[in-house]
């Protein structure tokens, strides 16, 4: 049976993946935002700077659609989802598929909210910095 976080994360994942970025009701106010590579790197504090680190992130690409590929329960607290990217750049046409094969998303749930949100465009180097081998986990929904 799945957890009330790992429910909390797949609903946020199928707004994503219908290229639905505009919610937050699932963000603490104080959600601390992390890019570790990628883009856009950095970190913003609060939903409001988080919603401003997703434009800047997003802006340049069109059709932008994040599928989850998997989804990792790591402790009551933290849910790393294991990401697929599509979508093509406005500007150059470039498919995102094709220079990006896999990401990932490190949530940190407390109190049913989204604490802190880890982006990292590279999902090797997430499991890495996790310490998690690629093989192990749980499937996908």
């Amino acid at each position: 049976m799945a957890s009330a976080n790992l429910d909390l994360v797949r609903s946020i994942y199928a707004a994503w993946e219908r290229g639905d970025y505009g919610a937050d009701e699932w963000a603490h106010s104080e959600i601390e935002f992390v890019g570790v590579d990628g883009p856009d790197p950095g970190t913003s504090t609060g939903r409001p700077a988080m919603a401003e680190a997703w434009r800047s992130t997003l802006g340049p690409w069109e059709e932008l659609r994040a599928e989850a590929s998997e989804y990792r329960e790591l402790d009551d607290e933290r849910i790393l989802v294991l990401v697929h990217w599509s979508g093509h750049g406005k500007t150059s046409g470039l498919e995102l598929r094709q220079v990006q094969t896999k990401s990932a998303s490190l949530f940190h749930l407390s109190g049913g909210k989204v604490t802190r949100l880890v982006l990292y465009w590279d999902g090797d180097r997430a499991l890495t910095d996790l310490g998690l081998a690629p093989e192990a986990g749980s499937p996908g929904p």
